[in-house]
């Protein structure tokens, strides 16, 4: 081991020492809380002792060695390396050994409609006056302001208030839902950079603060180009499939065994595929010798599609990788058995396993890469209260009395 590799070794990862309370479910705030932990926090997730996160009874249910159900695989990819305590916010016993955890964390995440934790008494207003330093992240479907703020919303509330549903699908069909639960991941990543940033500011001032995150807000940002081209020209955007509004050839194409992501809509690269596939004598035709010229639907429909269609037709997408995969932006459209057996992506420890039960699970991994303090990459999903005794005993620092009493009386 060099130099380098022993400061490396003895670096921690960027936020050890920090501790979050993740009072949030499903994915929408479980996931910004799995970010952190990644990065080293240690996250305690707190659930109800009769009434848990119900991710848990999402699919798919991985069984053990024995054919013992072990647990959902979909809990635990949001919610590696946490901690799991279970307590009751309602009780009253709970909500003063609630405040107790508060004083000593650093963050908290929620993801409970605005005014939910008011009606526990557990608002930011209430939980800063114990812990002025604490950072305050509340994800919610509309924020914790504005006219909306107390409607109920789920992922797809988001992305229909949002816009990208109307902006999804094709053109004269009904709008589509992103395949993905856009909204709910935009927000988690919000939600994570909004925490760090507070953490930095208390830092400086010793002081916490709220950290406001909504669906709504977070899925208009994944609209690209809508909002500018409406409050510029007027323009509402249709549903256009996998075409570019201006951009071509930039979309999708049919190849021998499927479908490839092909962009060479630029001068340079338009040319660098000419040659490519074997017709260098295009790069002088009159009629798409420009990017303009290519962009004019006509000249895209009756010249430009052919030409593309007759380059892909009898070629796999493995053949069209290995042919152009290094020089053009050409990439075959892979499903997921094919994401997961990618050699970059496992190069690049994107699929890391995690303990369900007895058995492990793969999940994708970090996409946040740090040359000098990487991620967590080992930790297992917990049970519901799996880590009471680490928690309320050794970190809280309770007393065996009181510890059983509140077993007892089902406060945990």
């Amino acid at each position: 081991m060099n130099h380098n590799d022993n400061q490396t070794a003895a670096r921690t990862r960027p936020l050890e020492g920090i501790t979050v309370i993740d009072v949030s479910r499903v994915v929408a705030g479980p996931y910004c809380a799995m970010m952190l932990a990644d990065l080293g926090a240690t996250v305690i997730k707190i659930e109800h002792p009769n009434d848990s996160d119900f991710v848990r009874s999402f699919p798919p249910q991985v069984a053990n060695d024995d054919g013992s159900l072990a647990g959902s695989g979909y809990f635990a990819q949001y919610n590696r390396h946490k901690l799991g305590a279970s307590l009751d916010l309602k009780h009253p016993d709970g909500k003063a050994l609630f405040i107790e955890m508060i004083s000593k964390a650093d963050i908290l995440i929620e993801n409970f409609r605005p005014g939910t934790m008011a009606k526990l008494g557990l608002d930011y207003e209430v939980l800063k006056e114990a812990n002025p330093r604490l950072i305050y992240c509340g994800i919610s479907g509309f924020g914790q302001t504005g006219p909306h703020s107390k409607r109920p919303s789920y992922d797809s509330t988001a992305q229909a208030a949002g816009g990208l549903w109307s902006m999804n699908g094709n053109l004269d069909l009904p709008p589509v839902r992103m395949g993905s639960i856009i909204g709910d991941i935009a927000a988690s990543f919000y939600g994570a950079i909004g925490i760090l940033a507070a953490l930095r500011e208390t830092e400086r001032s010793g002081l916490g603060q709220l950290v406001d995150i909504s669906q709504q807000d977070a899925a208009v940002t994944m609209t690209e180009n809508a909002i500018v081209n409406f409050t510029a020209d007027g323009t509402v955007p249709k549903p256009l499939g996998s075409e570019h509004p201006f951009a071509r050839p930039y979309g999708q194409y049919a190849c021998k065994d499927g479908y490839v992501f092909f962009g060479s809509y630029s001068d340079k690269l338009w040319r660098d595929s000419c040659v490519i596939f074997g017709q260098p004598e295009l790069i002088d035709d009159p009629e798409i010798d420009t990017m303009v010229k290519r962009f004019d639907d006509d000249t895209y429909e009756r010249r430009l599609k052919p030409i593309i269609n007759s380059w892909f037709a009898n070629r796999t997408k493995a053949e069209l990788e290995a042919m152009a995969g290094d020089s053009i932006a050409l990439t075959p459209i892979k499903n997921i058995d094919e994401v997961v057996s990618d050699p970059h992506l496992k190069a690049r420890d994107m699929f890391v396993p995690v303990k369900v039960g007895k058995t492990v699970v793969e999940v994708f991994g970090s996409p946040i890469k740090l040359s000098e303090t990487p991620n967590r990459v080992d930790g297992a999903a917990p049970a519901v209260g799996e880590h009471n005794l680490d928690v309320y005993l050794r970190w809280m620092g309770l007393t065996t009395e009181r510890f059983d009493a509140l077993r007892k009386n089902a406060v945990i």
